[in-house]
């Protein structure tokens, strides 16, 4: 399994836009990706212009992230970038899958 993770500002007064923004155009994109699993969007307690956003989205392969990478992210940003404000830090992280095998369970259940 592969995560990607994303690290950003959103925007205080923008918060909830962009949540209705990811529900509804976002994750459908994600989720018409070949090999897609899950994204997890992490909000701060507390919402301030120095705190971000982290959202981790899980792929089968790296393969696959590297698909949706190239073939859809810019679409995904295109959408929430009227929420965001300055750069997306991405990271890609292997998932090791033996220590967390409950959650791959659930995860493929």
């Amino acid at each position: 399994m592969f995560a990607r993770i994303l690290n950003f500002q959103v925007k205080e007064e923008k918060k909830e836009e962009f949540v209705k923004l990811f529900k509804n155009q976002v994750l459908p994109i994600l989720k018409n990706q070949i090999g897609f699993l899950e994204v997890l969007p992490f909000f701060p307690e507390k919402m301030t212009k120095e705190e971000k956003v982290c959202t981790v989205s899980l792929w089968a392969t790296k393969m696959d992230a590297e698909r949706y990478e190239r073939e859809a992210y810019n679409k995904a940003y295109d959408i929430l970038k009227p929420c965001i404000t300055g750069m997306v830090e991405v990271k890609n992280h292997n998932l090791e899958t033996v220590i967390c095998q409950h959650f791959v369970e659930t995860l493929v259940a």
